[in-house]
C-alpha cells in the first residue's frame, strides 16, 4: 500500500477469517483491505470482518461500525497520538536508513494531527528494535512447517520425474524433491531453510523460543504505549519504492523494508498505512498508524480526518 500510495490496513490477528488462504506464518499471517481511501477501507472491512467458525483463530467479537468511524471529519480533538522519542515526528530528525522525504512526510502528518486538535504524546518501544530478528526467525520458523505439506503428493505442483531419478532416489523421494525444487522460488527456499534451522534439535531453544520471548516484550510495550495514548504514528517503509529486481540479490537489505511493520505483526495490533504525497521523483511516499487490538475505528477516525484535510489519496504516481 505504502509503495503504491494507496490505503492498507492491517486489522487485529483474528478480527477477519484466514480461511481459505494458503498458511505462510500462522501466528502472523492476516487479510486486509486495501484501497484508495480509509473510507473504501472501512467498507471492505465491515464486509469481511466477523466471527467464522471455520478458523480456529477467529475471534468472536462483535465488528463496530466502520463506515461511521471513517466518516469525513476535522476535528480531533481528545485524540492523544504517541511519536516516538529520537522519531522524526519528536525531533525532526531522520533516524538512521529512513529516507529523508519519509522522514518529512511523517514531521509534516503530526503538525496535520495536531493542528485537527490530537495531542501528540512521546514514548518508548525500547524492544522494538529486535523486531525484524525476531519476526525472521519465526515466520520462518512457521513457514518451514505449513509450507512442508507441499510435496508434490498432496498439494500443489508435482513435477515431473526422469527415470534416472526415480531409479536413484526411488519414485516417491524424487517426487519430493523435484517438486519442493521446481515449484518454491529461491526466497521460499530460503526462509524454508532458516525455519527448519530455527527449530531443529539443538537449536530450538536458542533461536525460536529466544524469538517468541522477544515478541512477548514486544508486544509489553505496545501495551504500556496504548494506556496512555489512542494511535501511535510513524513510518511504514524505509524508502519509497525500489526497482523491480534492485534488491533481489540482497535479501537482508530487503528484509529491513520490514522495519516499521513488523511490531504490528508481531504484537498483533492494528495498523493502518496513509498515502503521505509524492517524492521529488514522483514517487508515492506513506505514514502509518498502529492502535490498540481491536481499535481499527480510530485509526479510520485519525484516517478520514488526515484525508479529509490532505487529500493526498487522490494524488496518483507520475512513474
Amino acid at each position: 500500500a505504502a509503495f503504491c500510495g494507496i490505503t492498507g490496513l492491517k486489522p487485529t490477528y483474528g478480527r477477519v477469517s484466514r480461511y481459505g488462504l494458503i498458511a505462510f506464518a500462522s501466528s502472523l499471517d492476516q487479510v486486509g483491505p486495501m484501497a484508495w481511501s480509509v473510507a473504501d477501507a472501512a467498507r471492505l472491512l465491515q464486509a469481511v470482518a466477523g466471527y467464522d467458525p471455520r478458523d480456529s483463530t477467529s475471534l468472536q467479537v462483535p465488528s463496530d461500525d466502520y463506515l461511521a468511524a471513517a466518516a469525513p471529519r476535522d476535528d480531533l480533538r481528545g485524540m492523544r497520538i504517541g511519536v516516538l522519542r529520537g522519531g522524526p515526528a519528536q525531533d525532526g530528525s531522520e533516524p538512521e536508513g529512513l529516507d529523508a522525504s519519509i522522514a518529512a512526510a511523517v514531521l509534516r502528518s503530526a503538525d496535520v494531527f495536531r493542528q485537527l486538535g490530537a495531542t501528540l504524546v512521546g514514548i518508548d518501544l525500547p524492544n522494538s528494535r529486535y523486531g525484524v530478528p525476531t519476526y525472521y526467525v519465526i515466520a520462518p520458523s512457521e513457514a518451514s512447517s505449513n509450507l512442508s505439506r507441499y510435496d508434490g503428493a498432496h498439494y500443489g505442483f508435482r513435477a515431473s520425474i526422469t527415470a534416472e531419478q526415480g531409479a536413484e532416489h526411488g519414485p516417491l523421494v524424487a517426487t519430493y524433491c523435484q517438486s519442493r525444487a521446481q515449484g518454491f522460488g529461491s526466497e521460499v527456499k530460503r526462509r524454508i531453510m532458516l525455519g527448519t534451522y530455527a527449530l531443529s534439535t539443538g537449536y530450538f531453544d536458542a533461536y525460536y523460543v529466544k524469538a517468541l520471548r522477544a515478541r512477548r516484550l514486544i508486544r509489553g510495550d505496545y501495551d504500556a504505549a496504548f494506556q496512555k495514548i489512542d494511535a501511535i504514528l510513524g513510518p511504514v517503509t524505509p524508502s519509497p519504492a525500489f526497482r523491480l529486481g534492485e534488491k533481489i540479490d540482497n535479501p537482508i537489505e530487503m528484509y529491513l523494508c520490514d522495519l516499521f511493520t513488523v511490531g504490528a505483526n508481531l504484537a498483533g495490533i492494528p495498523a493502518i498505512s496513509l498515502p503521505a504525497g509524492l517524492d521529488d521523483d514522483g514517487l508515492p511516499i506513506a505514514i502509518q498508524l498502529q492502535a490498540p487490538p481491536l481499535a481499527e475505528s480510530s485509526l479510520f477516525r485519525l484516517g478520514a480526518a488526515y484525508q479529509t484535510v490532505t487529500e493526498h489519496h487522490r494524488a496518483r504516481p507520475t512513474r
